[in-house]
């Protein structure tokens, strides 16, 4: 077995330990921190039977929408990839230029807000949720193309109203938007 042989299957089995603690990297930053080229991960993923980010993204999403109750999946903004009910949850979105203004491609505000709240609400056990008060601020723009991930948490619980705080970010892990939710669950 030659070196270079050598070097890709341990290459491959890190590969996939990274993949299992951060499922959702793309090609570049597997690329950046292996010190290889993109074409030799994307080869590497190939042999392993990895399929892409956006790919993975789906899968996940799809995994996650069924145990929703409060919206139906044409109701959330985003792919859902991480979903505890009653707890938390962790979206994604990659901005379109229809979202955004046409003079600036920065992206409208409501499209970022929708998908804080349809995050919010979505992590309520309840056939119903409503929201009630939300308290928002915009921390920086955000430009068409952009992948934002949005992460919910509820911080606290009495009977049917839930606190949940939304923090929305960049690839960069950048915060772009922060919101707390007072929502009322309705059975």
């Amino acid at each position: 077995m030659s070196r270079t042989d050598e070097a890709r299957k341990v290459r491959n089995k890190l590969i996939i330990e990274y993949l299992e603690k951060n499922p959702f990297t793309n090609d570049q930053k597997l690329a950046e921190y292996f010190n290889v080229s993109v074409n030799t991960i994307r080869l590497d993923r190939a042999r392993l039977g990895i399929k892409e980010l956006r790919e993975r993204i789906k899968e996940r999403a799809s995994e996650n929408v069924k145990k929703i109750v409060s919206l139906s999946k044409e109701e959330i903004i985003g792919s859902i990839i991480e979903f505890i009910p009653g707890q938390k949850a962790v979206s994604v979105m990659e901005t379109k230029e229809y979202m955004s203004f046409e003079n600036t491609d920065v992206i409208k505000g409501y499209h970022i807000y929708s998908m804080a709240e349809s995050l919010a609400i979505s992590i309520i056990p309840s056939k119903v949720a409503l929201v009630g008060i939300a308290n928002i601020k915009y921390i920086s723009k955000i430009i068409k193309g952009d992948i934002v991930y949005a992460c919910a948490e509820v911080k606290k619980r009495r009977d049917t109203n839930y606190i949940v705080w939304v923090k929305i970010y960049n690839k960069d892990e950048e915060i772009k938007f922060k919101g707390k939710f007072l929502l009322k669950g309705i059975k």
